[in-house]
């Protein structure tokens, strides 16, 4: 801290201040320089901003749909309705007869009696189903480049009887499972699992692919930690089969005691002494004395689990698929699992009528009349009462339909044909033909070019505002000191004309209209294009009379209407012909346009940059370096400036209090000599 003017009387911090004022006006030139810089990179960014969005619009102009749009129209909306695409051409299809439409077969069961989709159904024992035990698991594996992958067991051995009830999935696609990989059938995804959970497929499979492998292994073997003082905690799973319970806590063994008719409090015994109780509904265990330490737990326990199978024949071929399941899941569990697989079918129970309904996803007859969903083993017929216990209420189906006199079918009530969508809405046999009339959509096209047009006039709308922008060099970046003194509305005026004109007359921008002028004007001479449309003036666009515009285009919207219904292809052509040409006559207008925006985005990138440059790799930014080096100099200058004038103050008040002793001792001096 600074004190001056104690002996001098004087206000040496406000002298000081005032001093470094004077010093530091250097200073704020270069940080207006700095703020000038900053704005010039930023409106530089921003006509780059815009250029990117008119590229946008060049490359959606490229597309053949922005000039090749067609429309369709129906005789009769409420039977037959079609759309088409660019590709279509112009024609009339008549469609004489609809006799059937394409549906998707449907499965109603029979009655499920006693029975609740919501609860787990080990809980319910009048459903009727007969269980295995054991312990299903799933687990997802990486392909490694090998035909070759490995289960994690912990101990336990695959269900090698039942390998038929597994599913192995590649990426979502079905691997049979079978048991010996020499019986591998050549073409056919299959995959070979052994008893220690080895998996061999009958092809390499890709680095990183998903592999899903749903399996029956002889049980659980779960390893678990308790902490110093536990004495509750839980095998991981619910619903356990009271036969083959082990569980070792350090180095004793439990198991059950033989009464398990309270399946939820059933006695944890080591010999003839209870030691603690199992919940075989949830899992968990109680023991009655806290382990000492941090104890090691290896819990060995079967489940109850049954299986499924559906075969589903799809657009994509035959699709069968197994489900696992255990007694502690309900049947809604299993209807999504269902839902989810490749089957393509929807699948639910109605609580009024207890029965199940099930319907393909896609319509059509891909089975050749036969049914196209069939249902395996004793669970889907007799627990769901599906296959000879339901009903197929509805049969797949393709739609037969006449097209301009050909008898033909498809899978599906909306279909392509040479570009076209059909969509068939009813059947009908008689009555007069429903006729479909494919034209060229002009209008599109026209509000194709229109809002291109309009782009474009956005663009160097904002481009020529820059460039003409009045400059006010009276009007300089504002200091804080400045800010302070003024109210917001003042600041922001202020700076409004302290950073206008910072592009004015900028060459780059100035040489990009002149050359876009020259992209439209210049006319295209190439083999595609018809020599009547070989400028823009010739299809109804133009400059606009006022030449403060800056060159804006206008549309004669008739003239362009009639060049679009009179040779569509030859506007196409002037757009979009000669992308491979080397000169720029040859070159259509969208392709001219492309190679000038891109150049002036490069040479904006080398002058501003972008967000994600960094100063040294556009010239603007290493003018911002070099600018806050001069300034970081300066105020370390000015920091030895201020010094030196306090040393210099300093040294004057020392003199002045030295003075000022001189003169108090001489006038003690005096007054004693009286």
């Amino acid at each position: 801290m600074r004190i001056g003017g104690l002996a001098s009387g004087m206000d040496i911090d406000s002298i000081v201040k005032n001093l470094m004022q004077a010093e530091r006006m250097p200073l704020q030139k270069l940080q207006q320089d700095k703020q000038r810089l900053e704005w010039q990179r930023d409106d530089y960014r921003t006509i780059n901003t815009l250029m990117m969005d008119f590229r946008s619009t060049l490359t959606q102009m490229k597309l053949s749909t922005s000039f090749r749009a067609n429309s369709v129209s129906s005789s009769n909306d409420a039977l037959i309705t079609a759309t088409a695409s660019s590709a279509a051409q112009q024609g009339s299809y008549s469609i004489s007869r609809v006799d059937q439409m394409a549906k998707a077969e449907t499965w109603v069961s029979g009655t499920v009696t006693d029975f609740d989709p919501t609860k787990p159904m080990g809980e319910q024992d009048s459903t009727g189903i007969t269980w295995s035990s054991g312990a299903i698991g799933s687990q997802t594996l990486k392909g490694d480049d090998t035909d070759t992958l490995q289960l994690t067991l912990n101990g336990s051995e695959i269900n090698t009887a039942e390998l038929s009830k597994m599913r192995v999935k590649v990426n979502n696609e079905v691997f049979e499972v079978i048991s010996d990989p020499a019986n591998f059938t050549a073409g056919k995804n299959e995959v070979a699992i052994s008893s220690t959970g080895e998996l061999t497929f009958s092809k390499a499979l890709d680095k990183d692919v998903n592999v899903r492998v749903d399996y029956i292994a002889n049980e659980h073997n779960r390893d678990l930690k308790l902490a110093s003082g536990a004495t509750i905690f839980n095998v991981g799973k619910k619903m356990i089969n009271e036969n083959g319970f082990n569980l070792q806590v350090g180095t004793s063994n439990y198991q059950l005691n033989a009464d398990v008719s309270d399946r939820t409090n059933v006695s944890l015994m080591d010999g003839g002494t209870a030691v603690g109780s199992v919940n075989l509904n949830t899992g968990e265990v109680k023991l009655n004395t806290a382990v000492t330490a941090e104890t090691d737990v290896k819990a060995t326990f079967q489940q109850n689990y049954s299986s499924m199978a559906m075969t589903s024949h799809t657009s994509k071929g035959e699709v069968r698929e197994s489900f696992l399941f255990d007694s502690s899941q309900t049947m809604n569990q299993i209807f999504n699992m269902v839902n989810t697989s490749n089957l393509g079918v929807s699948m639910f129970m109605d609580s009024f009528t207890n029965k199940i309904s099930v319907m393909r996803t896609e319509t059509g007859d891909f089975n050749s009349g036969a049914a196209n969903l069939s249902f395996e083993n004793g669970f889907a017929t007799d627990i769901l009462q599906l296959g000879a216990n339901g009903e197929r209420k509805v049969a797949a189906q393709n739609a037969k339909f006449t097209v301009n006199g050909l008898e033909t079918e498809r899978p599906t009530n909306t279909f392509s044909m040479n570009g076209i969508t059909f969509t068939l809405k009813n059947e009908f046999t008689t009555g007069p033909a429903v006729t479909m009339n494919v034209n060229n959509d002009t209008g599109k096209v026209f509000d194709n070019i229109k809002g291109f047009v309009e782009k474009y006039n956005t663009m160097i709308a904002a481009i020529n505002e820059k460039v003409n922008e009045e400059r006010f060099r009276d009007f300089n970046p504002l200091s804080d000191e400045e800010r302070e003194a003024l109210t917001d509305k003042q600041q922001e005026q202020f700076e409004e004309k302290a950073r206008s004109g910072l592009l004015r007359r900028d060459s780059i921008l100035t040489g990009t209209l002149s050359a876009m002028r020259m992209d439209f004007y210049t006319p295209v001479s190439n083999n595609e294009t018809n020599l009547l449309f070989s400028q823009l003036a010739s299809i109804g666009i133009t400059t606009t009379s006022n030449f403060r515009e800056g060159g804006k285009l206008v549309i004669n919207e008739a003239k362009l209407k009639e060049a679009l219904s009179n040779d569509p292809e030859a506007v196409e052509n002037l757009f979009k012909s000669g992308s491979n040409a080397g000169e720029d006559g040859a070159k259509g207008i969208l392709h001219r346009l492309t190679d000038t925006v891109n150049t002036t985005m490069d040479e904006l990138r080398r002058k501003a940059g972008n967000q994600f440059s960094t100063n040294q790799q556009f010239s603007i930014g290493r003018n911002l370096n070099d600018v806050d080096d001069r300034i970081k100099r300066f105020e370390d200058r000015m920091i030895q400036v201020e010094d030196r004038y306090w040393r210099q103050f300093t040294a004057m008040e020392k003199a002045i209090q030295q003075a000022n002793n001189q003169s108090a001792y001489l006038m003690q001096q005096f007054s004693s000599g009286f």
